[in-house]
């Protein structure tokens, strides 16, 4: 059954909200590794009771899904850095903002997919507004630079394994059966990290245990609603749409952490809802 393209990106939508709501949980205060850790952790248990209905991954999709927690370990450690020296409002914005772009060429180079004019214009427009919400003064570089170059790196890990993930979920039996392989495993790495950091006590992850176990169910519904998407529609489309959490992250960042969201905000936010419209337009 062929899938209406307005449900997709409806749901890839729904997944921005969800994905913005998961970082401000991680930005909001306390042990910020072990919360990012037990957000991750979390989807374990949620996807190991689908494991006995879904099929193995192929050769390919396996290869995929070591590559990919390779890179989402990266990812976590560079969300987590960031965070513990910037604003949501700032590092969320350049990180995210850069993201599509990178999506979009990778698509091209690896799997051919091309985009109009109209839909170039759109993604352009896009990031530009996506980067533009983490100004500070006119200039993203004003004071400490160092969350700046972190959102980068972020950036650059969620370009990678967004491409390995849409790739994955392509190459195996079922966009699912991806999807559920990729969360019982990737947890691994960021987990033992975490425990070795706080010298092998379960107390700092008892502390935060409410907060990681929601954050990780909200995480899983995002990114397993991206990665499927990723696998019926094109890729750069779909990572573009996703990264509008910005503006909702932004709208976070004011109401609950506050953090500034003045005229020139509102503006960048419009920039990207016009830069959306145009993507999908132009599909």
């Amino acid at each position: 059954m062929e899938l209406s393209p307005t449900l997709i990106y409806g749901l890839v939508l729904l997944a921005a909200l969800l994905h913005a709501s998961w970082n401000a949980m991680v930005k909001a205060g306390g042990d910020k590794l072990v919360v990012q850790a037990l957000v991750i952790f979390s989807h374990a248990p949620f996807v190991a009771l689908l494991i006995p209905f879904v099929p193995l991954p192929t050769p390919t999709a396996w290869l995929c899904i070591a590559a990919s927690t390779f890179v989402h370990s990266l990812y976590y450690w560079a969300l987590v850095s960031a965070y513990k020296v910037g604003d949501l409002s700032q590092v969320y914005p350049i990180a995210r903002g850069s993201a599509p772009l990178l999506v979009a060429l990778g698509g091209f180079l690896l799997v051919g997919e091309s985009l109009s004019p109209l839909e170039l214009g759109g993604l352009a427009l896009l990031s530009a507004g996506l980067i533009s919400l983490a100004w500070r003064k006119g200039d993203p570089l004003a004071g400490d630079k160092k969350p700046v170059i972190l959102a980068l790196c972020v950036g650059l890990t969620i370009g990678a394994y967004s491409l390995i993930d849409g790739l994955g979920a392509r190459s195996a039996e079922t966009a699912l059966s991806y999807i559920v392989w990729l969360f019982a495993l990737e947890h691994f790495p960021l987990t033992l990290v975490a425990l070795h950091r706080r010298g092998w006590s379960l107390v700092p992850f008892r502390r935060y245990w409410k907060r990681g176990l929601a954050g990780g169910f909200i995480s899983a519904a995002a990114y397993g609603i991206v990665i499927w998407a990723m696998s019926v529609a094109p890729m750069a489309q779909v990572v573009a749409l996703r990264e509008t959490s910005v503006v909702i992250a932004a709208g976070i960042g004011m109401l609950f952490l506050g953090e500034g969201f003045g005229p020139r905000r509102i503006a960048a936010a419009c920039v990207v809802a016009a830069g959306a419209v145009l993507l999908r337009v132009g599909g």
